[in-house]
């Protein structure tokens, strides 16, 4: 049995069946005692590889969404930043705007939770199997000027307007420069009506003419991130960032 053993582990090591692979011998012990058939052995280990590869690739689309350690939709203070409607945004948790290619933005002051709630809502994306990206706009913005010096900036843009669900984080905080400003511009046009862009802003929409010093190009860029788009204000939101109302460790998130 050892030598049959040693077989099917290698053989399963070849394959890349990693869960299959760690839990063969003591499931071979089971059906035994169980004197379970040979096809609900089979079944019950597949099903296990299924599960762990369905469970790494949603680790690892979590890990190249760039997802800071922040509330998950469930531990979302609500009862403390009421202005934050939980109704809409379990409505958005369901996902149909992504279909619908509806862009979602977060407004208003620092610190009231705009990035928590729009990780949330990015994290949902991925668990459903789709690919997200979590990117600050300063950095967003830098990588734009280095793709210039190195003349990638096609391949940036393909490679942002592919991801099915964009967050744009902290958009406003750093005025950006001309040429970065008509890749912002491009990567809007891109995935206008194809995929969903979210973004997280301390400034209102009359501002963007002025921070992107560009009035024309911000009213092209503002058509069409609204023509289909949901628009979530904190008018008088609460400062999260205190640590009374910070999330709870990851470990005990569900």
């Amino acid at each position: 049995m050892t030598k049959i053993l040693d077989d099917i582990q290698a053989g399963l090591d070849a394959l890349k069946l990693r869960k299959m692979r760690e839990i063969v011998e003591a499931e071979l012990k089971t059906a035994q005692n169980k004197k379970a058939s040979y096809s609900a052995f089979l079944l019950n280990l597949l099903r296990q590889e299924i599960e762990d590869k369905r469970e790494r690739s949603v680790q690892s689309r979590i890990a190249q969404a760039s997802l800071p350690d922040r509330w998950t939709l469930e531990t979302y203070p609500f009862h403390v930043q009421t202005c934050a409607s939980k109704k809409q945004h379990q409505e958005l948790a369901e996902l149909d705007f992504i279909a619908r290619a509806e862009n979602v933005v977060w407004m208003g002051g620092t610190g009231v939770g705009k990035t928590g709630l729009a990780s949330s809502i990015l994290l949902k994306a991925i668990y459903s199997g789709r690919s997200g990206k979590l990117v600050k706009a300063q950095d967003l913005f830098d990588e734009f000027s280095t793709s210039l010096a190195d003349r990638s900036t096609q391949a940036l843009l393909k490679r942002l307007s592919r991801v099915d669900v964009l967050l744009i984080d902290e958009l406003g905080y750093v005025e950006p420069k001309p040429g970065q400003i008509n890749n912002f511009f491009r990567l809007v046009e891109n995935r206008y009506n194809k995929k969903p862009t979210l973004i997280t802003t301390n400034l209102g929409y009359k501002e963007w003419p002025k921070f992107l010093g560009n009035g024309p190009m911000a009213a092209a860029l503002l058509r069409r991130l609204l023509h289909h788009c949901h628009t979530i204000p904190f008018p008088k939101g609460v400062n999260l960032s205190k640590p009374k109302y910070l999330p709870p460790p990851p470990e005990s998130q569900p």
